[in-house]
């Protein structure tokens, strides 16, 4: 075990190096004058002449990139170019509310996505299988920024239930968790439909095993089988879907915040590409990277830690 996390942790911080990289070189090194692109087409060569040097860009690439990883080791992401401060302050004035909404995301696709997806099992041919799975295919099909604005117009517009957008900020904890409740609907509907899915297919190929007929042969009751023999063996391969979903739901967050007009990170990713700010994008980029891939390391862990057949293989 201690080698397995040994290499899978050599292994993680080699894909972030790998990350880092390619969206170091795709930002500053593709076809494209970054100091052209921030500027415009109409600047003076002179004013882009001074950016350039501003900016480091006419240093080596190679010296660059060495100062970036450097400075982002340290917790330093470089200077925004258009709002003027350091990028590590904007990400650390934005981070809570993005965490805030994926946490509260991630959380009810767990919860609703298993649950469902055992009753759907649970049910096999029934008409609640059947509602369940129709459900579920509606949730893959429909796009998120669509479901998104269909949420709005019927609970905040018809309704008035809840706030169509915007952010009140965390003094008033009570209205804050308000404004994330459709936000964090819109993202738990579509993933939890994969998951549903998921965890029925599964359930469905332990319930056909030996070791849950023997237990029903004993006597035992269905909820106790459901619980001690289906449920555990059957959330060994949900595990990996979750930790997928993981990505989707941090890269989901950058639509569902600019629908429902959230000052979190996926709003300030947008606005950085839209005032060609360099430094920016690249650290919101790498720091989502990063999110994505240590949530899978974390999940490959769990799976081990779960799965006694792989301990074994490990020891």
């Amino acid at each position: 075990m201690t080698g397995y996390l040994l290499r899978r942790t050599l292994g993680l911080f080699g894909t972030l190096f790998v990350v880092s990289l390619i969206v170091f070189l795709t930002m500053n090194v593709l076809p494209g004058d970054p100091a052209t692109a921030i500027l415009g087409i109409d600047a003076s060569e002179e004013a882009r002449a001074t950016l350039r040097a501003e900016l480091g860009l006419d240093r080596p690439v190679w010296q660059r990139y060495g100062d970036w990883v450097l400075g982002v080791v340290q917790g330093d992401f470089g200077t925004s170019y258009f709002f003027r401060v350091p990028v590590s302050e904007l990400i650390v004035e934005r981070v809570p509310l993005t965490l805030s909404l994926a946490l509260m995301g991630m959380m009810a696709t767990v919860i609703l996505g298993i649950t469902l997806g055992i009753l759907a099992a649970s049910n096999q041919g029934k008409p609640g299988d059947w509602a369940i799975m129709l459900m579920s295919q509606v949730g893959i099909a429909v796009p998120a920024f669509w479901l998104s604005i269909l949420l709005v117009l019927f609970f905040a517009v018809h309704l008035r239930w809840l706030p169509p957008g915007g952010f009140p900020g965390w003094d008033e904890p009570w209205l804050a968790f308000r404004s994330l409740i459709l936000p964090a609907t819109a993202l738990t509907l579509v993933q939890s439909a994969v998951l549903a899915r998921v965890t029925r297919s599964s359930a469905l190929e332990v319930m056909r095993l030996d070791f849950v007929r023997t237990a029903r042969a004993k006597g035992l009751s269905r909820g106790r089988v459901l619980r001690n023999h289906i449920l555990p063996n059957a959330l060994i391969p949900v595990v990996t879907i979750i930790g997928l979903q993981v990505a989707g739901v941090v890269t989901g967050t950058i639509v569902i915040e600019n629908v429902f007009y959230l000052p979190g990170l996926g709003r300030l990713v947008f606005q950085s590409i839209a005032n060609r700010d360099l430094f920016t994008v690249q650290a919101l980029v790498v720091l989502f990277a990063a999110i994505v891939v240590i949530a899978n390391f974390i999940v490959d862990i769990v799976y081990v830690m779960i799965d006694p057949r792989l301990q074994d293989r490990l020891k």
